[in-house]
């Protein structure tokens, strides 16, 4: 436990200027850790780092987390973006044969859908902060309490498993926990920045992104029992991997867009 706060105190200090900051530095920030999520899902299905996969992966990756501004790429490149993600995924298919499949169809299939989940999800990421900061911290915040109210709720009251093949130690008390506490800190930021929605609507979209979060905490778990690994990665002590720390958010914030709240 010690551990797990002195990294989690380190990493809030290195990642927070960013996030106050924003613009350019807080862009290749997001690049610099998804890269490195990429990595670790590479590192499950045991693709080398120094590999054609892994640098393929990472040029779709960064082209995902274009997001919107990767039709941009058309002023320069006589391509539309799908079709350079095609190609890239065409490149990947002949390499099959190349290796004579000892890199699969399946191999192509987990590399494209890694760098979709990594890259989309960050870059919704990039763009949330691009909206105001207000945004990024309702994001970030809804996050954290329900991580918060999820621990502190299972640990006092938790007594029925929500998932027990998944996640051994997550309860339904602990869930519901998590969503109260996104509740409870939605309602504070509502009050500091009056978002451009009622107190009600603020509240219903806190609870499903709640929801969300802790279902993208459970498939990052189910990720790991797959491939039968403790955890995605080793650079924060005490609490994993980027994935292990970032899955949540990469999972619910998209869904802040789709519905038009960010």
């Amino acid at each position: 436990m010690k551990q797990r706060i002195i990294t989690a105190i380190i990493g809030l200090l290195l990642f927070l200027p960013f996030v106050l900051y924003g613009s350019w530095p807080f862009t290749a920030f997001i690049y610099l850790i998804a890269t490195i999520g990429l990595f670790e899902m590479m590192k499950m299905k045991r693709i080398p780092y120094v590999s054609f996969p892994t640098l393929t992966g990472i040029g779709l990756l960064w082209l995902f987390l274009l997001n919107d501004d990767i039709l941009a790429i058309g002023d320069y490149i006589p391509l539309s973006s799908l079709e350079i993600m095609y190609t890239l995924v065409l490149i990947l298919l002949a390499f099959t044969v190349l290796v004579k499949n000892r890199f699969s169809f399946d191999d192509v299939a987990y590399v494209l859908l890694s760098a979709f989940y990594v890259g989309v999800g960050f870059g919704y990421l990039i763009e949330t902060r691009q909206a105001g900061l207000e945004y990024i911290l309702f994001a970030l915040l809804i996050i954290w309490f329900t991580d918060s109210g999820a621990y502190f709720a299972g640990r006092a009251l938790g007594k029925h498993k929500l998932w027990p093949i998944i996640s051994p130690k997550k309860t339904i008390e602990g869930f519901i926990g998590g969503v109260i506490g996104a509740i409870i800190v939605a309602v504070i930021l509502q009050n500091i920045f009056d978002f451009d929605a009622s107190m009600m609507v603020v509240i219903l979209v806190s609870i499903v992104a709640s929801i969300l979060a802790q279902i993208g905490d459970l498939i990052q778990s189910a990720f790991k029992r797959i491939y039968d690994i403790k955890d995605s990665g080793y650079i924060l002590p005490g609490h994993g991997g980027i994935l292990d720390r970032f899955d949540s958010l990469i999972f619910m914030v998209p869904f802040l867009h789709f519905i038009q709240f960010i």
